[in-house]
């Protein structure tokens, strides 16, 4: 189906943003009854079914840009669905979509499973606002407000290829700590094995997490 053209709209994001929060909200609610009872692909298919509900009451023409499936042949939402009512005048959304980032720690009934939904409206004479790549390991650092005023008042911004040493002293200096009172979480993967001891070297301790990278960061 075209999509239809945009209207001009005042404070969408305000008015919808609630309605994405919901969506999340009825994904994580629907999916509780499969924590712990190791069918991770039942609890995605619950939280997708939640959420396609909750976009079937909402008055937008949206279109999943990034979603599941094609990565990991989850039972869940797919790159190219179309999601809202669909109806004349409502504003347009790309969406990027993962209904359960965690699945298997809700199988385990473990923490850190979390719903996401982005979602941008495309600009005027412009095609998408959100844009699908190719999936591919990322090296990826975060950290909190904090850090970021910190850095902002220094012009300055932390560098991945920096040894990690040198990143955990600067955010040890920016929260007002010892490097010692640092926690650093990480997924337990062979690939990070090589940042272990270094981190562990520089005083810091270590929360490893076997997934739920997003609700971590």
């Amino acid at each position: 189906m075209p999509r239809l053209p945009k209207q001009n709209y005042h404070d969408i994001e305000r008015i919808i943003e609630f309605d994405f929060l919901r969506a999340t909200e009825a994904a994580a609610l629907n999916s509780l009854k499969w924590l712990g009872r190791g069918d991770k692909e039942a609890a995605d298919a619950a939280a997708s079914d939640a959420i396609r509900g909750m976009f079937d009451l909402m008055n937008i023409c949206g279109e999943v840009v990034i979603g599941e499936g094609i990565k990991d042949n989850a039972p869940g939402i797919f790159k190219g669905e179309q999601l809202g009512t669909w109806l004349p005048g409502t504003p347009q959304f790309d969406i990027a979509i993962d209904p359960i980032d965690g699945t298997t720690n809700i199988s385990k009934g473990a923490p850190n499973s979390i719903s996401c939904i982005a979602a941008a409206s495309p600009e005027e004479d412009v095609k998408v606002a959100l844009r699908d790549v190719p999936s591919f390991y990322m090296t990826k650092l975060a950290y909190g407000q904090r850090v970021i005023q910190y850095m902002q008042k220094r012009g300055d911004k932390l560098n991945l290829e920096a040894p990690i040493a040198e990143t955990l002293a600067i955010v040890a200096r920016a929260l007002g700590k010892r490097v010692q009172d640092v926690v650093v979480m990480m997924l337990d993967r062979p690939r990070h094995k090589h940042i272990v001891e270094p981190i562990r070297g520089a005083g810091a301790s270590l929360r490893m997490i076997s997934d739920g990278d997003i609700a971590a960061a």
